[in-house]
């Protein structure tokens, strides 16, 4: 379990049961850019998750349905 504040309580394996989460969904406009900000960060710390962080920009990118976030 981890803890959403706009979600609530969502399962997600290897995460603490009241860990709070931030969730980026792809139909927000904003989520590519702040994945692309974070990738900048994770390289410049030479992180591994900056590998897998260009799959998940590619994918958010071809998600058709765009709208601001609430």
């Amino acid at each position: 379990m981890a803890v959403s504040g706009k979600y609530g309580k969502i399962s997600i394996p290897k995460v603490g049961a009241d860990e709070p989460v931030f969730i980026l969904r792809a139909q927000d406009k904003l989520a590519v850019s702040a994945l692309e900000m974070y990738l900048a960060l994770a390289s410049s710390h030479d992180r591994p998750v900056a590998h897998s962080l260009l799959k998940e920009i590619e994918a958010f990118k071809k998600w058709p349905t765009k709208k601001m976030p609430d």
